[in-house]
């Protein structure tokens, strides 16, 4: 019977969507059991609510120390080159591996390995790992399973960080956090080198999440001290838990970046890494005025800014044998005469991709929101989506009043496309009335086809040739929605709790198969029967691609398709209304 067909493949459709809402489900779960078992790793430290507390150390956090790592420390020289040991200092041992400082700010929740002084853990408070839970994301991290730390020391003549070990630091305190009203707070860890009084002071600023790293030098004895401040990531190639926030199929770029005078966004990922373990292959390492050197990851970043005055010397490589990469900066030595003090500084920011607060630090920093090849027009997109927010107050409602706005400005470019693609579909029972005298003769049919266009003066491509015009705008927008971490677990309305993910219930990608199908009744039917049926099963096609996108692009498509209707319905019918 007639009714049959349709049935069975209604059935297999919700069919199909139950058994993917199940297996969605099931990979959510799965990825919050995995993230689980790794933070079961590592106690917590308990934060006093005082600003300073006790010193005492209950609670130590299983870290794997990055003491007597001879490759990990570079030489201001050349970082093949042994290093030769500064004085002695207190070195890393095996009973002081977990002694931690934690510091804590609204933006911020870090810990400090007082060997070393390593950022080994920062959380951000203000973005949880699911929408509804209490856990802030955690972005660096070392545990048995992981690795991604930020470290940070000086080396040269007088280095405190050698090939044979990592200073031990003190502190007056285990703990800090930045009260309600204090703009700064300043966390000091000290070491005395021979008559030189060393600060390695952390300072955090309230709402921020960069901080400045600075050394204190106090030059007590009768010597010149000269020393190299360097800074440098050290991460494993395990893939960042915020893939996945935005569904199958969104790949956004993960790896190292750093800027050079040749390229102002230079990406390399792991395995560019690797490659350069290869015979033949030169680890990279170069000199800018200023820089910075960054890991990238979707919405979320870490990135050392030396310097932006002075010219420093850049560093990215793959350890030997190991599945560990370095990437760094190495600033000009510094020089304190003896009697005299002097500082070193540079800044390590960790958390959100946010354009406005990347630009500040640097120069093409904010170039790591990775707005693809189109970025000059994602950019300016952007800004004026987020523009829309701040009189909106709605991600959701701007997303769709800036796609109102796109359509406006391509409004001619594409009447001329419905125009075109009107005359075509009035032209349909010509087209047919020429296939059935003609048969299957190709040449023949291409012929006639011609004149015909000719004689009604119609262009069959005045249809694709406008909207060729608009493919890079709607790419750009594609990387916009897709990059922007304002975006991430932000409401829309209803059961749209989150514009990041997938809908959960799949309606707004059925919602837009359906205006796709619409737009499709409107379009002239193609002349060949092949063809033909891939374009009515199109829409099928994209229902299901889309069932993956983020909600806020699949938003985006519904409101650019609903808007394309109406304007291509007026058109369509002025046409057929013609004599």
């Amino acid at each position: 019977m007639d009714w049959q067909k349709p049935a069975y493949i209604g059935g297999i459709v919700v069919l199909s969507l139950i058994l993917l809402f199940e297996w969605t489900q099931f990979q959510d779960n799965k990825a919050l059991a995995t993230a689980e078992d790794n933070s079961s790793l590592i106690s917590t430290i308990d934060t006093p609510e005082n600003n300073v507390s006790s010193s005492s150390n209950n609670a130590t956090i299983p870290v794997a120390p990055a003491a007597n790592e001879a490759s990990d420390i570079p030489n201001p020289i050349n970082n093949n080159e042994a290093q030769t040991d500064s004085p002695i200092i207190a070195a890393a041992t095996e009973d002081n591996r977990g002694d931690l400082v934690r510091v804590k700010t609204s933006t911020l929740d870090i810990v400090i390995n007082r060997n070393g002084g390593d950022i080994v853990r920062a959380i951000l408070p203000k973005h949880k790992v699911t929408l509804n839970g209490e856990e802030g994301f955690t972005i660096l991290d070392q545990t048995l399973a992981t690795t991604y730390i930020a470290q940070s020391g000086l080396v040269g003549v007088n280095g405190t960080d050698t090939q044979s070990g990592r200073p031990l630091f003190k502190s007056a305190s285990s703990s800090y956090e930045l009260n309600e009203g204090n703009e700064s707070l300043n966390v000091d860890l000290t070491i005395d080198q021979n008559g030189v009084n060393i600060t390695k002071r952390f300072t955090f600023f309230a709402g921020k999440n960069d901080i400045k790293i600075s050394y204190l030098i106090d030059n007590q004895s009768s010597a010149t001290w000269k020393a190299n401040l360097y800074g440098q990531i050290k991460r494993d190639s395990h893939e960042p838990r915020a893939a996945a926030d935005s569904g199958v199929g969104v790949s956004p770029f993960y790896g190292a970046a750093t800027t050079t005078d040749e390229d102002k966004y230079l990406k390399l990922t792991f395995g560019d890494l690797e490659d350069l373990e290869k015979p033949g292959e030169k680890n990279i390492d170069f000199s800018i005025k200023g820089g910075w050197v960054s890991m990238v990851q979707h919405y979320f970043t870490g990135a050392w800014i030396p310097d932006q005055e002075s010219t420093n010397r850049f560093f990215l490589k793959k350890l030997k044998n190991q599945d560990m990469y370095l990437m760094g900066f190495i600033s000009p030595e510094t020089i304190v005469e003896a009697g005299s003090k002097g500082e070193i500084s540079a800044q390590f920011y960790v958390g959100p991709k946010n354009i406005d607060d990347l630009a500040d630090l640097a120069e093409n920093l904010d170039l790591t929101i990775d707005f693809g090849f189109l970025w000059w027009i994602g950019e300016p997109i952007f800004h004026l989506l987020d523009f829309l927010h701040s009189y909106l107050g709605n991600w959701g409602w701007s997303i769709i009043v800036l796609t109102i706005i796109i359509k406006a400005i391509f409004f001619y470019p594409s009447a001329m496309s419905y125009r075109s693609m009107a005359k075509m579909r009035k032209l349909s029972p010509k087209m047919k009335e020429l296939k059935e005298r003609i048969g299957d003769d190709k040449q023949k049919m291409s012929q006639e086809m011609m004149k015909l266009y000719k004689k009604e003066k119609v262009n069959p491509m005045g249809g694709c040739l406008p909207i060729l015009i608009q493919m890079p705008v709607f790419i750009a927008l594609y990387w916009v929605l897709i990059e922007s971490v304002e975006l991430r677990h932000a409401p829309f309305a209803l059961w749209i709790t989150d514009l990041s993910v997938m809908d959960p219930y799949f309606i707004f990608p059925l919602i837009m198969g359906a205006t796709m199908f619409i737009q499709q009744q409107l379009n002239p039917t193609p002349p060949d029967p092949m063809q033909a049926k891939i374009m009515k099963w199109m829409p099928v096609g994209f229902t299901l691609l889309f069932l993956w996108f983020p909600v806020g692009l699949v938003i985006y498509w519904v409101t650019n398709n609903t808007l394309s209707i109406i304007q291509q319905y007026i058109i369509t019918k002025r046409i057929e209304a013609e004599n």
